[in-house]
């Protein structure tokens, strides 16, 4: 059985140990070789088993689940699942285990424990997914870089830049987003695969990150220079053009890769809105969502980018894009910040 998945699942709860265990093991392509108490222990067992897989809680006393986040990428990087429910009251904490390394989430049931049967299936292809990542040594990130505003000589030929991300998206937008001065002169509009009720939270977290004004679009929103835009989630985030001035606008077309929100929809307006004035850049993501967008985007002769293997989470999303020969520029994610501040 050299394709099963070996899985450490660590909870403080002996009964989330035990039901977690016996959902992900009903799939065949899936062994829980061990489990954990708390941060230390998760720490200890990863470095002894080996697996394929961490699927971590968060709130755990004495050494906590960001603990073992920490410590793991620290000395055995390990792709990690977050599976709590703090994030049902606070996601400061799961963006925090992401920032230091987990690859992806999911929200526990909090109210009624039994419930986390309904989000088996969920669940082991969330495991699998995150299975594929490939988790990287966190070094200090203590330094903080203080940006200074830009010097523009000139207007920008470009008039929107349109981002999606997938899995690993949260962490390799901060990185870009915290690159840009307060006086960044192109409107940003990013899509990101995440629960509607996950993008409020995030979009303050960047808010608080950024000088930048970092919103939730919103019906007829324009986008303007100092603004970064995410779709909210509830639906499909298109862009329209009205008496010569771009609004934000909405869908309920389904879209064959992803939907709400849908990076393809997203691109591809942007490409029929802004054309060659526009900037399309594909980030870390499982699955093909937006190749079919950064297409039309570079049909109208529009500058695109995408994440290099080397910095992505997952090479999944950017890979896709860059075999249909659509991509103009492969980018460490650490680059494209800089490059979008001095090159645009």
């Amino acid at each position: 059985m050299s394709n099963t998945l070996k899985v450490l699942v660590v909870d403080d709860s002996a009964f989330m140990r035990l039901l977690v265990s016996n959902l992900l093991s009903e799939d065949s392509s899936i062994e829980v070789i061990g489990t954990a108490t708390n941060g230390l222990e998760a720490k200890e067992k990863a470095m002894e088993l080996n697996p394929d897989v961490v699927v971590l809680d968060l709130n755990m006393e004495k050494y906590d689940g960001l603990y073992a986040v920490k410590s793991i990428m620290k000395d055995r990087p390990t792709p990690i699942l977050i599976l709590s429910a703090v994030g049902n009251t606070d996601l400061h904490p799961v963006f925090e285990a992401l920032k230091n390394g987990a690859v992806d989430y999911m929200n526990k049931p909090n109210r009624n424990k039994s419930k986390i049967h309904e989000i088996q299936s969920e669940l082991i292809q969330k495991v699998k997914s995150t299975a594929r990542a490939k988790p990287k040594k966190i070094t200090d990130q203590r330094l903080e870089k203080k940006l200074k505003a830009a010097s523009f000589r000139k207007k920008s030929k470009y008039d929107i830049i349109a981002i999606g991300a997938s899995t690993g998206g949260p962490t390799a937008l901060e990185k870009i987003l915290t690159t840009l001065p307060h006086n960044f002169n192109i409107p940003v509009i990013i899509c990101q695969h995440m629960s509607q009720m996950f993008i409020p939270p995030f979009v303050k977290r960047l808010n608080s990150l950024t000088k930048l004004n970092v919103v939730a679009a919103t019906q007829d929103m324009e986008p303007t220079p100092g603004t970064i835009m995410f779709c909210p989630g509830h639906s499909n985030l298109i862009l329209n053009r009205e008496n010569g001035i771009a609004k934000v606008n909405f869908t309920n077309q389904v879209f064959k890769e992803y939907n709400n929100p849908s990076i393809n929809a997203l691109m591809k307006s942007t490409a029929k809105v802004y054309a060659d004035k526009s900037v399309g850049v594909i980030l870390t993501g499982m699955g093909k969502d937006g190749v079919e967008g950064m297409k039309s985007l570079k049909a109208r002769g529009a500058l695109t980018i995408a994440q290099n293997r080397a910095s992505s989470v997952i090479y999944g999303m950017p890979k896709a894009a860059v075999e249909s020969g659509v991509i103009d520029l492969e980018l460490d994610i650490k680059e494209i910040g800089n490059y979008l501040v001095k090159n645009l």
